[in-house]
């Protein structure tokens, strides 16, 4: 997924998005420093291999970008300290346009051959595929040679089949498919490129494709309909509780970020990414964060065919749909695809379980046709969603949730099985491999809190209509 940056056309701010590409930003390796706010400055250390970054940016930008950050090391990565202390409301810095990577950065030569299935994703990869090759030639080289390597990437489009296998209750498996499956097919539609200039890109093969790929949906921001990869910003890791983000103006042609907070000299200096789920941050940037508050869970829930009323709750469906909603924030949602939100202790209303998960429910609880038609009635005398109130039979109202009930207790049941799996860790599995191994763990032990808050609630509700 891309981050969006805030737009403005005026005077005032938008929030920049990083793209989103599957429907779940960026992570300069692991952005471990995600899971606390403030590293110490003792764990810090200004980073000596990029002494000659910055001015090589204000040069090529003619403007001063930061004179309050420097760039540094931790023992998680490369990240961007307060050179001196920062007050809440100082600009952090300023990045040109002109010195962002985006399509409109490809020669037109190539840009000519790409056809309008080409995504802008697709685009920057391609770009920095060509600017690679460039070498030193290349007047990002400076940029080119600072982002991460392959083996720095640990997004799960990158992971093994075995690597996935561990996260194969979670809705993450499947999308991560579809993600790699979309990666292919942009890869073949760019190909005509590399056939006609293999001079500037000798051979690339889908695995390179992939690499560059992976690098813009975790580094890129997205704004006013394009994509663009921003220098020196992207050095910013992630604090869920931050409330300072990627700012852009599109008048003065500039992108920012405001300090939410006080810094003092050492400190790093974090934003926040949005509020994203686990599944969202591993998908895109490669990393999870413990005890995300943000963990949510995607569910399907579908007709049984062997339902006798099979073909009529699919036309009821049919008639009473609304369209797939695309949250920003995580994958496309379908009819049949819910999000699940931890619902929250001491909730009455089980706010967390969608109302259209729960009406969906309903109507799979039903068993005449009778009862179809009321519903029918029922949705054409009000706004024409169905079954969004509690049923006035209670015996069928608990059903519908008891069946809801069951297909999240599963849900708990699988997770747990695969949490087992998990831990601990074989002896003989090192490295690369242990930490993925945790990623997975950290994703389906969030998913598996939010499943047994709904699962809780379920349960209160029907021992309530029960007893009433």
């Amino acid at each position: 997924m891309l981050l969006h940056s805030v737009i403005v056309t005026n005077s005032c701010w938008a929030q920049s998005r990083r793209p989103l590409v599957s429907t779940l930003f960026r992570c300069f390796s692991i952005s471990f420093n995600s899971f606390a706010s403030i590293t110490s400055p003792e764990a810090s250390h200004i980073d000596e291999d990029f002494d000659d970054f910055l001015p090589w940016l204000e040069h090529k930008a003619a403007a001063k970008i930061s004179s309050v950050l420097s760039i540094g090391k931790s023992s998680y990565g490369r990240a961007l300290y307060a050179a001196r202390g920062i007050r809440t409301g100082d600009c952090l810095f300023k990045v040109p346009y002109s010195v962002q990577l985006a399509p409109d950065n490809l020669p037109v030569e190539i840009t000519c051959l790409l056809g309008d299935e080409v995504g802008n994703v697709a685009k920057v990869a391609l770009l920095i595929l060509h600017e690679k090759m460039l070498g030193q030639n290349s007047e990002w080289a400076p940029y080119i040679s600072c982002l991460p390597q392959p083996e720095d990437l640990h997004s799960t489009v990158f992971w093994t089949d075995d690597e996935l296998a561990m996260i194969r209750p979670s809705a993450l498996y499947e999308e991560t498919l579809r993600q790699k499956a979309q990666i292919e097919k942009d890869f073949w539609a760019v190909k005509l490129a590399f056939d006609r200039f293999p001079d500037r890109f000798c051979d690339v093969t889908l695995q390179e494709f992939t690499y560059a790929y992976g690098l813009v949906t975790s580094r890129a921001w997205e704004g006013s309909g394009s994509v663009s990869m921003i220098p020196f910003a992207d050095f910013l890791n992630h604090d869920g509780t931050s409330e300072a983000y990627v700012l852009s103006n599109e008048s003065k042609k500039h992108s920012e970020v405001i300090a939410d907070r006080d810094f003092a000299p050492g400190d790093e200096v974090l934003i926040r990414y949005g509020k994203f789920s686990n599944a969202t941050l591993l998908l895109d940037f490669g990393f999870t964060v413990s005890c995300n508050s943000y963990d949510q869970v995607q569910v399907e829930l579908n007709i049984p065919q062997h339902d006798r009323l099979y073909t009529q709750k699919l036309e009821l469906l049919d008639r009473h749909s609304t369209r797939s909603i695309k949250d920003v924030n995580e994958f496309t949602s379908s009819r049949n695809s819910f999000t699940i939100k931890e619902v929250k202790s001491g909730c009455k209303k089980g706010k967390g379980i969608p109302q259209s998960l729960r009406a969906f429910a309903r109507i799979l609880a039903f068993n005449s046709q009778e009862e179809l038609n009321e519903l029918a009635a029922e949705a054409a005398r009000n706004d024409g969603r169905l079954a969004r109130h509690p049923l006035k039979n209670k015996n069928r109202e608990i059903a519908a949730h008891q069946l809801l009930l069951s297909e999240i207790s599963q849900l708990v049941e699988e997770h747990n099985k695969y949490i087992k799996l998990l831990v601990p860790a074989p002896p003989y599995i090192c490295g690369k491999s242990v930490l993925r191994r945790r990623l997975a763990q950290d994703l389906l032990t969030g998913e598996l809190h939010v499943l047994k808050s709904a699962s809780a609630w379920l349960e209160k509700y029907c021992s309530t209509l029960r007893t009433k």
